[in-house]
């Protein structure tokens, strides 16, 4: 699968900064994921649980309070209050 360039940053600091396959998060309007040549758009996300994709089998979850994702044809951007993974 193809993979995009992801950024998710804190307050305190970034929480991932690497190519990822998806990204599943919760918007104000519902549950969306993004893929690789998503169409360009901004939205603010209700607090949730996060899923990073990192490769096919791979995935990551995390939990968030709020935030804003930014799509745009390079690159995803996540930015939340409060961003911990479960790990």
């Amino acid at each position: 699968m193809k993979t995009f360039h992801l950024q998710i940053a804190a307050p305190d600091g970034m929480r991932y900064d690497g190519e990822a396959v998806q990204i599943s998060v919760r918007g104000i309007d519902g549950e969306l994921a993004v893929l690789s040549g998503h169409i360009p758009f901004v939205t603010a996300l209700k607090s949730g649980e996060c899923r990073v994709y990192t490769d096919e089998k791979i995935i990551r979850y995390a939990q968030y309070s709020g935030g804003m994702i930014t799509v745009t044809k390079d690159i995803v951007r996540m930015t939340s209050a409060d961003f911990r993974w479960n790990e």
